[in-house]
């Protein structure tokens, strides 16, 4: 899954989806990557040094109806699910420069995960035809590993970053099973964010685009499409340590499902999200530890689930080049 690192915070600490016509966006109605991960600081790239960031996920939504998808090689309908995840993530920004930008390197570990899922499980009769008996999963188990790498860059109040991330199955899917942390599918993201930040004003501006490639499930014989993503976020300073603001996504697949475990067709998914955060940066000792609240409820949505995204975000530096300026420097020295 992508969750990528935001970045912000005194020293540079980090700041760091599916409903529809029987039908699927995705297997399973979601993606590697995890919409909403960037907020605001999306395009800053913090000085030189190591940092880690531990984020946790929490998604609750549902597909009612009978509107049936496919998943752990299942066909499942009237799907409510609730998932939490705790990704821990660390970011290299070497002393490198390429093309001007500093080159960055990041590892999220994969961690335990319980999605809990219940739905209907369609099973076909020839005499009655499909019959659904409901189901219970819940099981903690692995999710994946996620490694990537960019390049960012500054120029006045602008910052930006272009990168690459790749998806590495963890091996702890298992098929036939509905609560599965792991996806089982190699993925790449290729993806560019962007920051506009006035320390003069607090004021935060911040977009992040990408495109999910999607390689085959081969357990389930499932090639998920090609994936866009968009977000987007708007924070101000409050005080040196309070921000808040508020966040947004848009997801759209691009290209259909293939594959023979595609037993709906190459359906396209769509999903809106609006939310809100809230930012939090103190010390303990000398050390800058960032952490952020971001809350997403989706709207307008097709061939997905349709619920609610959360983040709970802890960021701090594990060793910086200390003869760098960081700009929450900057702008702490506005207040």
């Amino acid at each position: 899954m992508r969750y990528g690192f935001r970045l912000f915070g005194v020293a540079a600490a980090l700041f760091l989806g599916v409903a529809g016509e029987s039908a699927d966006a995705a297997e399973g109605a979601v993606g590697v990557y995890l919409l909403g991960a960037r907020g605001p600081m999306a395009g800053f790239t913090p000085p030189p040094g190591v940092y880690f960031q531990d984020d946790t996920y929490f998604y609750s939504g549902k597909i009612g109806g009978g509107r049936a998808l496919p998943t752990g090689g299942l066909l499942v309908a009237n799907v409510s699910a609730q998932s939490w995840f705790n990704l821990p993530t660390t970011l290299w920004v070497t002393p490198a420069k390429i093309l001007g930008g500093d080159l960055a390197f990041s590892a999220t570990i994969p961690t335990f995960g319980a999605p809990r899922v219940n739905a209907s499980l369609l099973v076909n009769s020839p005499r009655f035809g499909p019959i659904g008996i409901n189901v219970t999963d819940e099981k903690t188990n692995l999710s994946d590993f996620q490694v990537g790498s960019f390049l960012g860059w500054h120029s006045g109040n602008f910052h930006w970053q272009l990168g690459v991330s790749g998806v590495i199955p963890s091996g702890s899917y298992v098929s036939g099973q509905l609560s599965n942390a792991s996806l089982n599918r190699p993925a790449v993201d290729v993806f560019g964010a962007l920051t506009w930040l006035d320390p003069a004003i607090g004021v935060d501006l911040s977009m992040a685009m990408g495109v999910t490639f999607n390689q085959v499930n081969r357990a389930t014989d499932y090639k998920t499409g090609d994936e866009f993503h968009l977000e987007w976020a708007a924070s101000k300073y409050i005080t040196k340590e309070f921000t808040i603001g508020l966040v947004g996504y848009y997801y759209q697949q691009i290209t259909g499902d293939s594959g023979s475990g595609a037993r709906l067709g190459a359906f396209e998914g769509r999903v809106i999200a609006l939310g809100g955060t809230v930012g939090y940066t103190f010390e303990v000792g000398k050390l800058p530890i960032s952490t952020r609240i971001k809350v997403y409820r989706e709207f307008d949505v097709q061939n997905r689930m349709e619920g609610t995204a959360g983040y709970f975000t802890v960021s701090l530096p594990l060793g910086v080049d200390s003869s760098v300026k960081p700009m929450a420097s900057a702008i702490k020295a506005k207040f």
